[in-house]
């Protein structure tokens, strides 16, 4: 009883301790600036300005940053989900030379920092004429060695009867993809696209260092256009970074019981 009793204790406080900024970042975004600039800071704002939330479309193209960030989360998702689960059905369920060497080869890619091939793809995007554009935006974010990794392990835990099954039906390898591995991997292909979701929408250097015009901006960079290099309107980029986290929001209070299904499963089967 005493142990169960710290046990909650402990994860109260640590919910407290993960909540506080989100709290903050709310009750900021209802303040005026000169609140925002008092020291000693103060908790609750005097009076609530709740028109700092259509002061941010006013100051920017907000509606326009939505959906730059919509296109490009979807586009990434959808593409890496497809070809991600196209690669770790290869690596799970067909045999060919060299798989294993391969599969290494790319999971290696896990252990090279995004800083280190930042350069050498701008210098390739830059060839391509792709800068500024959606194409640079989504297509390097297409593929997830991570991904590979995590439908892999999903697919080796399905019984390989059913393929074999649906060989003697005359099913195809594509036909063996898409009807019967697919359908049973439900879990791990809402798993991988709710990381790979919160990534794509998240995503804050890529994104800054590809486009440079007003209309290619996505959320994480216009909102630190309320960041200047003297003085920063806090209640306007909390507000933003209130209304960009609303969507991710939903979606884990929707999904989150498929996305712990998905990271539990991936630990009993092998």
């Amino acid at each position: 009883m005493k142990l169960k009793l710290a046990n909650h204790t402990l994860l109260i406080i640590g919910a407290f301790i993960m909540i506080v900024p989100f709290i903050w970042m709310i009750l900021t975004s209802l303040k005026t600036f000169s609140e925002t600039m008092q020291v000693p800071p103060t908790i609750l704002p005097e009076e609530f300005k709740f028109d700092n939330y259509l002061n941010v479309f006013a100051s920017v193209d907000f509606l326009k940053y939505y959906m730059n960030t919509i296109f490009l989360t979807l586009g990434r998702t959808l593409v890496q989900l497809f070809l991600c689960s196209l690669a770790a059905f290869a690596f799970a369920r067909m045999e060919f030379p060299g798989k294993n060497t391969i599969f290494i080869l790319i999971l290696s890619v896990l252990m090279v920092p995004m800083q280190v091939i930042l350069i050498p793809n701008y210098g390739i995007l830059t060839q391509l004429g792709w800068i500024d554009t959606f194409y640079a935006l989504i297509v390097p974010g297409m593929f997830s060695a991570f991904g590979v990794f995590l439908l892999r392990q999903f697919f080796m835990g399905i019984p390989k009867e059913l393929d074999e099954a649906a060989t003697m039906d005359g099913c195809s390898f594509f036909g063996i993809y898409w009807r019967i591995i697919l359908p049973n991997a439900t879990p791990a292909l809402i798993a991988l696209g709710i990381f790979t979701i919160l990534a794509a929408w998240n995503d804050f250097l890529w994104p800054l260092i590809m486009t440079s015009s007003e209309d290619m901006r996505v959320l994480s960079v216009g909102i630190a256009a309320f960041q200047g290099q003297y003085s920063t309107d806090y209640p306007l980029l909390m507000a933003g970074a209130v209304m960009s986290t609303i969507p991710m929001l939903i979606m884990f209070i929707f999904l989150q019981k498929h996305l712990v299904t998905g990271i539990a499963l991936q630990g009993v089967r092998r």
